[in-house]
C-alpha cells in the first residue's frame, strides 16, 4: 500500500469511530491537528504525508456478571504504515492488576496479529476486549477473595536491578510518554534516549524493573531487547565489607528523564554518541557503551 492508501484507511476508520462514539465521553481525539493534517493529505490539499499521527481515547463501560460496570479506556495511536502494521493500543481497567493488564495486552496483540494484519482493527480490538475481559475480572476477584494463610512464607530476598534496553528506534510520542509515566509510577530511576537507536535504562527494585519490561516489550516494536542487566542482592557485601541494605544506595541516576544529545540528521533522530558516552561516564556506567555499540567510547 502507498502512504495515500494508508492515510485513506486511517481517515475512514476515524470517521467510522466518530459515528459510533459521537460524544466526548466516548471518543476523545487527543491530537486534533494530526486528524486535520490527515484529512488535508487525503483530500489533496497537501502533497506530503502528515508529520504527526492521530491519537485518541475510546472510553467504554463493560458489563460484568460479578461486579458493577467497569470503565475501560483504550489509548490508540496510528503508526504511519497502519493498517499494514498494527496500531498501538493500550488498555486501562482499574479492576485488573498490572500483571493481568499485561497479559490482556499480550493476548490482544496475538489476536490482532493472527486475524487483522493489513486491515483496520481498532473497533475489532474494542469488541475483543469487551468479549474477553470477564475472565480477567473473575480471576482478579478470586485472587482478592483468597484468605491469607496464618503462616506466611519466608520473605523473598530483595534484589536491586538495572536494565539496559535497546530498541531499533524510539520515535513514537505515545511510547515515549508511556516510558516516562511507567518509570515514575514504578519509582524507577534512569533515562531514555529517543531516536535511532533508542536506549532505555531503568533501575530500582527487581520486581518493578520486570513489571516495566513486561509493559514495554508488548508494544509494537521493530526490534527491542534487554542488552545488559545488573542484579544485586541487597544482603551482599559491599566493597567496604558492609552489607548493602538500601535500593537507593545502589542507584546511579536521580529520578528518570528523557535525555537528548544534540539531535541531528534529516529527521533529527540521531544523537551525538560522544555526548551519550560522556553522560554515561559521569554516571559511572560508561562500560555499557561498548556493550551497546561494540566500541569503546571516548
Amino acid at each position: 500500500m502507498s502512504y495515500l492508501e494508508w492515510a485513506e484507511s486511517q481517515l475512514a476508520e476515524i470517521e467510522l469511530l466518530t459515528s459510533m462514539f459521537p460524544t466526548q465521553e466516548e471518543l476523545e481525539m487527543t491530537d486534533q491537528l494530526a486528524v486535520a493534517e490527515l484529512r488535508h493529505y487525503v483530500e489533496g490539499s497537501s502533497d506530503s504525508p502528515p508529520p504527526s499521527r492521530p491519537q485518541f481515547l475510546i472510553k467504554q463501560s463493560v458489563d460484568s456478571t460479578c461486579t458493577e460496570k467497569m470503565d475501560v479506556i483504550f489509548s490508540c495511536a496510528y503508526p504511519s504504515e497502519y493498517p499494514s502494521v498494527l496500531p498501538e493500543i493500550t488498555v486501562r481497567c482499574a479492576g485488573l492488576s498490572r500483571a493481568q493488564q499485561t497479559q490482556l495486552h499480550a493476548d490482544l496483540n496475538t489476536f490482532l496479529m493472527e486475524n487483522c494484519q493489513g486491515e483496520v482493527c481498532v473497533l475489532t480490538a474494542v469488541d475483543w476486549v469487551k468479549d474477553n475481559l470477564q475472565p480477567f475480572i473473575s480471576r482478579s476477584l478470586s485472587a482478592t477473595a483468597i484468605p491469607k494463610k496464618e503462616s506466611a512464607p519466608a520473605r523473598p530476598q530483595e534484589v536491586f536491578s538495572r536494565l539496559w534496553i535497546y530498541s531499533h528506534h524510539i520515535y513514537n510520542k505515545t511510547k515515549r510518554k508511556n516510558i516516562l509515566e511507567w518509570s515514575k509510577e514504578l519509582c524507577l530511576s534512569g533515562f531514555s534516549m529517543p531516536g535511532k537507536p533508542g536506549i532505555v535504562c531503568v533501575e530500582g527494585p527487581q520486581s518493578a524493573c520486570e513489571e516495566f519490561w513486561s509493559r514495554v516489550k508488548v508494544l509494537t516494536w521493530k526490534k527491542i531487547m534487554i542488552r545488559h542487566r545488573e542484579d544485586i542482592p541487597l544482603d551482599r557485601q559491599g566493597e567496604d565489607d558492609s552489607a548493602v541494605k538500601s535500593i537507593d544506595s545502589l542507584r546511579k541516576f536521580t529520578g528518570f528523564e528523557e535525555a537528548m544529545f544534540d539531535p541531528h540528521g534529516n529527521r533529527g533522530n540521531h544523537m551525538d554518541l560522544g555526548q551519550l558516552y560522556q553522560f554515561l561516564n559521569e554516571k559511572g556506567c560508561c562500560d555499557v557503551f561498548q556493550i551497546y555499540f561494540g566500541i569503546e567510547g571516548r
